[in-house]
């Protein structure tokens, strides 16, 4: 049990710290160039300050030393060690709340282009992750097979998920999995922008990017909201606008325990019979992303939905992540990464590759209109996180006017709810356990397979128009 003041300044702490990055980062042009989120300077400085970096000089120097633990107190860092697995749930839930979710069919035909290059990034990082483990670093290294699922984890995941995944990894007996996933995203996030911004560059010279107006007008990418006037206003409730929208969240994460309980009750009576258990070790946060998709829905059809503020979900989604960033990376263990190095590198480069060859091969054959804008957004998020993939299509299409941003975002409609710390993000290391690396390797394989075929085609139908 904590006491609450200690919870109180853990987060007092988080802050200062988080000012203190924004202040470093205006500072040195360096960072400003690498465009590195604040939350992940702040993460890297809590960790240098902490056990692991100071806290390991003091040792050496003496073991006496008050500053063995870092300057962090101990309590502190178990309060930070908690927030990881539990604000990712925010973010998850108020991934779509607020969000106009339309009728599938009325956007698949816009964005099944990115869906298919989208999919086809996450499932080829299940495959190359998978073959990399099995004939290469098991020989070598004899790591567990469940590493095979860290470079989806980690790079199309990000810090979230990782952080999300850690408890599920160390319930399967791969501890250092969840340390190995967090370094991953970092040098997932890093190289997403370093070698975005280097593909801009590149796409400029060779002449990829062309900044035209789509002959599709951009609104029909827009579903609009009625504009007549709600029957009860924000106003008229008489609550604080993000104390309110807080309270949606917390619907969206209920509603995703619900649904989790549900799918061990079904288990349990099933299934799991038979010793086959597979959602134990499943996280809420996937169930909490498909609660916020549900109220939505509901809100929708009530038609009560304007009391759902998409700013204020997104400010309280990016306050979430911003927790479980810089408490991630501050509870990394170094050591884990030290004797894990070959394979933290290998599983490094083999993602790096596999995402930039698969934007520069695979894209311009799946994706018929502005291929490169709109690929590079699905490879940034593939490296990092949404925020990675937003950036970039920023930078390369400052103006809009490609409807990149468009299309990724209603591409997360197809795509959040199963990979990048989706569903089968959740139960893939359960099913690894389960049935083994070959069968997860024929699944992921075909629905590389499936995917890539898919977006061939699409692309086929939509030139011949």
């Amino acid at each position: 049990m904590f006491d609450l003041l200690n919870v109180l300044f853990a987060f007092i702490i988080l802050a200062i710290l988080l000012l203190v990055s924004v202040y470093i980062k205006q500072k040195v042009q360096l960072l400003q160039q690498l465009y590195l989120p604040e939350s992940i300077i702040a993460g890297a400085i809590a960790l240098l300050l902490g056990g692991e970096v100071l806290g390991a000089i003091a040792l050496k120097i003496n073991p006496n030393s008050s500053l063995v633990s870092g300057l962090f107190p101990e309590t502190m860092q178990q309060i930070w060690v908690q927030c990881p697995g539990v604000f990712i749930n925010i973010v998850f839930a108020a991934l779509f709340l607020g969000e106009n979710i339309p009728n599938p069919q009325d956007i698949w035909r816009k964005t099944a282009p990115q869906v298919a290059f989208g999919q086809s990034l996450a499932w080829g990082q299940y495959v190359f992750g998978i073959l990399t483990v099995t004939f290469i670093l098991i020989p070598l290294f004899n790591i567990d097979p469940l590493a095979a699922t860290l470079i989806e984890i980690g790079f199309e995941g990000g810090h979230g998920t990782a952080a999300g995944m850690a408890a599920t990894l160390d319930k399967l007996g791969f501890s250092e999995g969840g340390n190995l996933a967090l370094g991953l995203a970092t040098v997932g996030i890093i190289t997403g922008i370093v070698g975005g911004t280097w593909l801009i560059q590149w796409g400029q010279k060779q002449g990829y990017i062309q900044q035209e107006n789509l002959t599709i007008k951009q609104q029909e990418l827009v579903a609009t909201k009625e504009t007549e006037s709600p029957a009860l206003t924000i106003e008229q409730l008489g609550i604080d606008l993000l104390s309110l929208n807080f309270g949606f969240t917390a619907i969206a994460i209920a509603l995703g325990w619900l649904i989790l309980q549900g799918l061990f009750w079904l288990e349990s009576v099933s299934w799991g019979k038979n010793g086959l258990e597979i959602i134990e070790a499943v996280p809420l946060f996937p169930m909490a992303l498909i609660g916020g998709i549900i109220l939505q829905l509901i809100m929708n059809r009530l038609g009560i939905d304007y009391l759902i503020d998409r700013q204020m979900q997104e400010r309280i989604g990016g306050v979430a992540i911003d927790v479980v960033i810089i408490t991630a990376i501050a509870g990394l263990d170094l050591t884990i990464l030290r004797d894990n190095l070959g394979v933290f590198v290998s599983l490094s480069l083999i993602g790096i590759i596999w995402n930039i060859f698969a934007f520069v091969v695979i894209a311009p054959r799946i994706i018929p209109i502005h291929w490169f804008e709109r690929g590079l957004g699905d490879m940034g998020q593939s490296m990092g996180v949404t925020a990675t993939g937003i950036l970039l299509i920023r930078m390369v299409d400052p103006e809009n006017k490609t409807a990149a941003f468009e299309s990724f975002a209603y591409k997360q409609l197809f795509f959040e709810p199963i990979v990048g710390g989706g569903l089968f993000t959740a139960a893939a290391p359960v099913l690894i356990v389960q049935f083994g690396s070959m069968p997860i390797l024929l699944l992921t394989s075909g629905l590389l397979v499936f995917w890539l075929v898919f977006g061939v085609i699409n692309y086929q139908k939509i030139t011949e128009q």
